[in-house]
């Protein structure tokens, strides 16, 4: 017999978010069937989801619903015919027409209508059946996963973003599961409290047909449903991302104790690590908004936002800004929403924008060489970054301070801006060790604090890739790794604090009364330049 050691098949009213009574995209719909509205557009892929609450929408009302589709026609939602009208209308002029003979208040689902839409006589046809609805009880309801509403029927459509499944309707969903697992006897679950709402945190972002898939195929992986199979359903998330086209999404690796040194940042993230979860929602904590960590290359800030994501158990998202912008009018705004949108869809996560300074560089001038998309897509962002809820923790990385737009280092976009400086002689030794372990060497059998003393003004990626050489050293030797291997390596290298001092300089005399320092007071680098790890 199937085992149940959690909550999960517990009261609705141990459920952390039971106190909500409905979502709020219904509330408002609601709202809208009530005030007579003729004509409402659904944007969602969920149509099971969406005939259950409009079935219940129908009832509250006492309305009849009725659905079409270009496949079955206009039916009455059960099967039963639509008394003396012909049944079963399939054509969409003929399907409007009948709606508008309709003698009981009724809410009318179309399906995949939006094709229609480009037919300037159903525009007119659905445009009129607007005007005679307003003195009816009967509202017309579009359910599509496109938003496509013609100018001539932008004043007559209202429009509601569908939201994704709620944290309730996800913990129904695996309450139902949970009990027929143990109906059949086929599995075994064991999950504690908090791993199931692991689990149900996992899967927000996917829809519940999606998140049911996901369920069944925990189960089927192995017979068990338990906290192994919250990174298996958070993998699900990977092709809700990956068919996007605007976001990679990164599978997470190594957590902040494969970073080396940044000892202040990793105390401030630490401190924020639980601050996504319900117990700091009712403690009157607001999700934390994100870091924006700037530096040379190769300083870390790449790994350092791929470690977060480790660290905190979330999907990190990779956000290239080229890929934002287009060639269509338009397009570039659309663009970002969608990867917002996206982002929102599967937190709670790590959105990392690489170098957002090169995405935004046009934004602080008169945008005349791009038509102004450059000042637009910022503001956009600005925005979303100032107002958003949604659980997305956005780690942005900059090499070019000079690039940045004032605006965005204003405080209420980040929690907190941090300065990744060249890491110093602990630091390096540190990082020394790491690069070490991860090839499976002894740090033991090395003078780290003789090469941390030689590598004075190096990056973490410098001191990565002088192991690297020195590996090809001992390799073509036909001996094993020595000291004196990386040693030499150091000594053939010119580190980019050399190159590019004056550079380095600069951004250190910026950073110095406009950010917060990654490392402690003791960790600076004596050189006068440079950065960390790649």
């Amino acid at each position: 017999m199937a085992q149940d050691s959690t909550d999960a098949r517990a009261s609705s009213e141990s459920d952390p978010q039971s106190n909500v009574q409905q979502p709020r995209f219904v509330h408002d719909l609601d709202i809208l069937i009530r005030a007579r509205y003729p004509l409402i557009s659904l944007v969602s892929w969920e149509e099971s989801r969406l005939d259950a609450i409009l079935h219940d929408l129908a009832n509250a009302h006492g309305k009849a619903l009725m659905s079409w589709s270009i496949t079955r026609g206009l039916k009455r939602v059960g099967g039963a015919r639509l008394g003396s009208l012909t049944d079963g209308a399939k054509d969409p002029l003929e399907a409007l027409a009948q709606i508008g003979k309709l003698q009981e208040p009724s809410l009318v689902v179309l399906k995949d209508f939006h094709p229609f839409l480009n037919d300037p006589g159903v525009v007119r046809a659905l445009r009129e059946l607007s005007q005679d609805l307003k003195s009816t009880f009967t509202t017309v309801i579009l359910l599509s996963p496109v938003l496509n509403i013609p100018v001539e029927l932008e004043k007559e459509i209202s429009v509601l973003d569908v939201p994704l499944p709620t944290f309730r309707e996800l913990y129904q969903l695996l309450r139902e599961i949970v009990a027929l697992v143990r109906q059949g006897q086929k599995a075994v679950v064991d999950l504690s409290r908090e791993s199931a709402e692991q689990l149900i945190k996992a899967a927000q972002g996917l829809t519940l047909s999606e998140a049911e898939n996901a369920f069944a195929k925990a189960i089927a992986n192995d017979g068990r449903l338990d906290a192994d199979d919250i990174q298996l359903v958070l993998d699900e998330k990977r092709q809700v991302i990956r068919k996007s086209g605007l976001l990679e999404y990164y599978p997470a690796e190594n957590d902040l104790g494969g970073v080396g040194g940044l000892e202040n940042m990793k105390s401030w993230l630490a401190a924020r690590a639980e601050a996504f979860g319900e117990p700091a929602r009712k403690f009157g904590l607001p999700s934390p908004k994100g870091l924006l960590l700037l530096g040379v290359q190769g300083c870390g800030k790449s790994l350092t936002a791929k470690s977060i994501a480790a660290a905190w158990k979330m999907p990190l998202l990779r956000l290239d800004m080229g890929r934002i912008f287009s060639g269509l009018v338009g397009s570039s705004e659309e663009n970002l929403r969608r990867a917002i949108r996206v982002a929102e869809s599967v937190s709670p996560a790590v959105l990392w924008v690489d170098e957002i300074e090169k995405g935004l560089s046009g934004a602080g001038g008169s945008g005349a060489n791009d038509s102004g998309v450059t000042q637009r897509v910022f503001g956009a962002l600005l925005t979303w970054l100032q107002e958003k809820t949604a659980p997305v923790f956005v780690v942005a990385t900059a090499n070019r301070i000079d690039f940045l737009p004032p605006e965005l280092l204003r405080k209420g976009r980040f929690d907190e801006i941090f300065f990744i400086d060249l890491p110093g002689a602990a630091e390096r030794e540190e990082i020394l060790r790491i690069h070490l372990q991860r090839r499976e060497r002894d740090p033991a059998q090395f003078d780290l604090a003789a090469l941390a003393q030689q590598t004075d003004g190096f990056s973490g990626a410098e001191l990565e890739q002088a192991i690297i050489s020195g590996l090809h050293l001992a390799f073509h030797g036909r001996t094993e790794l020595q000291s004196e291997h990386l040693s030499l390596a150091v000594r053939e290298t010119f580190p980019l604090s050399s190159t590019m001092s004056e550079e380095i300089a600069r951004l250190r005399e910026w950073a110095k009364t406009r950010t917060r320092p990654a490392s402690g007071a003791g960790e600076r680098a004596s050189a006068p330049l440079q950065t960390r790890f790649g």
